[in-house]
């Protein structure tokens, strides 16, 4: 895989664990409040969730970042890795807009890097 892309997957697997960090551990933060469309009467109600997939975001995005450290030893794996994480989100993007239209910056946010990922790993 090339150096671009590589960058690109180590880029998306940080985002993957920023927005995870915030989901687990900052949702409850007003400033976030439009991000995750969640009410300040609601946050009991979304802990569960938000909690969850904080830490499963935090989880992928560690997967993304250790596919790019295993490349030169198991390249097959790494590629794995990092292709499976890629396409994740690339299903999760239209999946928030599908679920609320609200959420289209969401959607491009979620699906716009790995597309990038995926595409610079395949063009050279």
């Amino acid at each position: 895989m090339n150096a671009a892309a590589q960058v690109l997957a180590v880029l998306q697997g940080l985002t993957l664990i920023g927005v995870g960090t915030l989901e687990a551990f900052f949702y409850k933060n007003p400033r976030f409040y439009g991000m995750f469309l969640i009410k300040p009467d609601e946050m009991k109600a979304v802990r569960l969730w938000v909690v969850n997939v904080g830490v499963e975001n935090i989880l992928v995005g560690l997967a993304c970042i250790l596919g790019v450290i295993l490349l030169p030893i198991e390249e097959t794996v790494g590629r794995t890795l990092i292709f499976a994480v890629c396409a994740l989100h690339i299903v999760m993007g239209p999946v928030l807009v599908i679920t609320d239209r609200r959420l289209w910056k969401s959607g491009i946010a979620e699906a716009g890097l790995p597309i990038l990922v995926i595409v610079v790993a395949l063009a050279y």
